[in-house]
Parts: C-alpha cells; sequence; structure tokens
C-alpha cells in the first residue's frame, strides 16, 4: 500500500490542503448526492468509513455509530478536533484483528480508497470486511475511473490523483465479485468540474468465504 507522494500529491497530504482541494471540487455537495443516492444511512445505523480523511462525511450523515479509519495521523487529529464525540476516530491501518473487536456494521464506506490499493489490498479489504457487515449490511465505494470516451479534463485529473491504482469500472467489479454475489455498479460523468465516478454497491458475501472467515477467527480466539 505504500506509495511515493511527491509534488502536488505530497502537498495534498497536509488536512488543510486536502480539505481545500475537496471544497473547490464540490465535495459538500458530492457528499449530499451520495448520501442521498447510495450511502442512505438511517438515524441508528453503525457505520464504518474506512479511509475516512477528515470525516467531512459526518457532515451529511444522520446520528449514526460512526467509526472512522485512516492512516494519516494528522488527517485522524483534524477529524478529532471537527467531529468531537460524532464518532470514533483511529489513526491505523484497518486489519483483521482491529475489526474483530468493533462488531458489525450496517453500511461500510470506502470513499477514494480503491484506487491507493493495489489488487491483492483489495481483495484482501474485502475478505477481512465480510464478518464486519450485518446481516443486509452493505459496502458502497467511490472511485474515479477511466472509461472510454469520457471528458478528457477528467480523465487528465484523475490521473493526476494520488492514487496510482485506478482502475475501469469492470477491474474494480471483478475485485468485488470475488467475495460477494452482489455487486450493483453506478458509472457517474460529472460536467461542472470535469470527473467520472464509479459507484458500487456491495453486499451478501460468497457464502462460502463467509464460512472460512467465521472458522478463521473462531480459530484465533481458541
Amino acid at each position: 500500500m505504500a506509495q511515493i507522494t511527491k509534488g502536488i500529491r505530497a502537498v495534498l497530504s497536509h488536512p488543510a490542503v486536502y480539505d481545500f482541494a475537496q471544497a473547490l471540487m464540490g465535495a459538500g455537495r458530492n457528499r449530499r448526492w451520495m448520501q442521498g443516492a447510495f450511502f442512505k444511512a438511517r438515524a441508528g445505523d453503525r457505520v464504518l468509513d474506512v479511509g475516512c480523511g477528515t470525516a467531512d462525511i459526518l457532515s451529511v450523515l444522520p446520528d449514526v455509530d460512526y467509526v472512522g479509519y485512516d492512516v494519516s495521523e494528522p488527517y485522524i487529529e483534524k477529524a478529532r478536533s471537527r467531529w468531537g464525540s460524532r464518532g470514533s476516530f483511529h489513526a491505523a491501518l484497518l486489519d483483521a484483528d482491529a475489526l474483530g473487536g468493533l462488531g458489525e456494521f450496517d453500511l461500510v464506506l470506502a470513499t477514494g480508497l480503491l484506487h491507493h490499493l493495489d489488487d491483492d489490498e483489495v481483495r484482501g479489504l474485502f475478505r477481512i470486511l465480510i464478518p464486519a457487515l450485518k446481516p443486509g449490511g452493505r459496502i458502497v465505494t467511490v472511485d474515479g475511473t477511466f472509461v472510454a470516451g469520457q471528458n478528457p479534463v477528467a480523465r487528465w485529473i484523475i490521473s493526476k490523483d494520488r492514487g496510482q491504482n485506478v482502475r475501469t469500472p469492470e477491474a474494480y467489479a471483478q475485485l468485488a465479485r470475488e467475495s460477494y454475489s452482489d455487486v450493483k455498479g453506478h458509472l457517474i460523468h460529472r460536467n461542472w468540474f470535469p470527473y467520472t465516478y464509479w459507484v458500487m454497491e456491495i453486499g451478501t458475501p460468497i457464502e462460502d468465504l463467509h464460512q472460512a472467515e467465521i472458522h478463521s477467527g473462531e480459530s484465533e480466539t481458541l
């Protein structure tokens, strides 16, 4: 997962610059749109946000039980100072051991995350999330993507992202379908600030994988 971050990508590692760049791209409006169209979090839901950044998604969520993870300590410090008791915030890499102590979730968010991970890391993430989902729970991912005929400005912007594993919609979906049988994808072209999003709604773990994860967890606690 480690990547060398240089130039403008390094500048974006600072929370204030990151927040400014997000605002410039209309992140507030995007968050409202994603909550209304895809996240659909309800009051009382347990929500896990993987790669939460400064946790500004809380600005559009109802009163949920929110857990945010990000590897950036500065981002998490900003989230704690901004949102306080609205959630619990962890500056750490989310792994199976950490998930084992968190319980189950109605909704898992991974917004702008998968394109920072290589294929094996995405596979690993999807696998460890299987026992973290409540029955009927969902994972929602949002990433930039490359598609034929997209706005060339959008393609250029996405190519400059800090995440160096931007994929086609088909490649994202294939990785999800290795662990889940219910994968719905949505291709979104945004025009006012050119960008191309690939949104996935993921649920229903493949049964044999689900059982394997349960048994693995049981063996680790013996």
